[in-house]
């Protein structure tokens, strides 16, 4: 599940990257080039339509977010720091390199077994 949210963000991102470079800045963009035909093709009409389809893709986006992480799978998602893992492994094997006033399982072990 988490990994088909993943692909829909990334297709809706690129469909929303192309229509933003469709668009001009000020105003022109997709319709610009119809404007000898604008009675006949409704060139306002593209210009609603890109704007329609970017805050839909925006939206889409945003929400397709919000369902991946509550979809992440909870087997993946780590207790404790990356930096705490490997203060405790150094601990382990050197109680010497241990942080003052910073528990690690080892010395805490050791605090209890002296008293």
């Amino acid at each position: 599940m988490y990994t088909a949210l993943t692909i829909f963000i990334l297709v809706a991102s690129i469909l929303m990257v192309l229509i933003v470079l469709v668009q001009n800045s000020k105003g022109g963009g997709l319709s610009a080039g119809f404007s000898s035909s604008n009675q006949i093709m409704g060139a306002p009409k593209t210009a609603d339509f890109l704007e329609k389809a970017t805050w839909t893709l925006a939206g889409a986006i945003m929400i397709l977010c919000i369902l991946s992480s509550w979809a992440l799978p909870k087997s993946q998602q780590s207790t404790a720091s990356e930096i705490v893992n490997q203060v405790n492994e150094a601990a382990q094997t050197d109680p010497a390199l241990a942080a003052p006033g910073f528990e690690t399982p080892a010395t805490t072990q050791q605090d209890s077994a002296t008293n």
